[in-house]
């Protein structure tokens, strides 16, 4: 039974930053394409939703797994892979089936404790803020960036001098080409 208790607590665990993952790049896109502030009202039940989904996931593996029992029963012939069970593999279907259903169970419970849902969108709040940050910190760092502080400046310099050359003047060119064309017309009717 600890098997079992250790199985579910590990898909909990492993369901949980699934969950958190999708509540995070929700709030990402409320907040940066959508312009909404974070808000944890609107969270809650894309939190609880995600939870659930997630609860049905298991609830479908679990089922397979039953069904997969029942149709490895009785039968004592070679397996032709990995997914062709046999009647020594019931044992095991049949826990992995519990174990399925006890973390579905377990995040179904989840769903519906305010204190949990509160938790798990306080951690994803935080990581989407950890992303926001990161990625200013980033670009401030290489916008700012002067050539005395980059240590690799003057190994990159060659590959910063052909993308000038073959990417930027390029286009550059290309923009400056429309442009002459886009007047010369206008220029024909006065």
């Amino acid at each position: 039974m600890r098997r079992n208790a250790a199985a579910i607590a590990e898909g909990l665990a492993i369901a949980r930053a699934a969950a958190r993952l999708a509540i995070r790049n929700h709030i990402l896109v409320e907040s940066i394409a959508h312009d909404e502030p974070f808000s944890f009202e609107r969270e809650q039940p894309f939190a609880r939703d995600a939870l659930l989904a997630l609860a049905d996931e298991q609830d479908a593996a679990a089922g397979l797994m039953r069904r997969q029992r029942k149709k490895a029963w009785g039968k004592y012939s070679e397996s032709d892979g990995t997914h062709d069970y046999r009647d020594r593999d019931t044992r095991n279907l049949r826990r992995r089936q519990r174990q399925y259903s006890g973390v579905a169970k377990g995040l179904r419970v989840m769903a519906d404790d305010p204190e949990a849902l509160t938790a798990l969108i306080e951690n994803a709040r935080d990581a989407a803020w950890g992303d926001v940050e990161s990625n200013l910190q980033r670009r401030l760092r290489v916008e700012g960036m002067h050539p005395e502080n980059d240590p690799d400046y003057e190994r990159m310099r060659g590959a910063r001098m052909q993308a000038l050359r073959l990417v930027d003047l390029a286009r550059l060119s290309a923009h400056q080409r429309r442009r002459k064309e886009a007047a010369e017309p206008a220029l024909e009717t006065e």
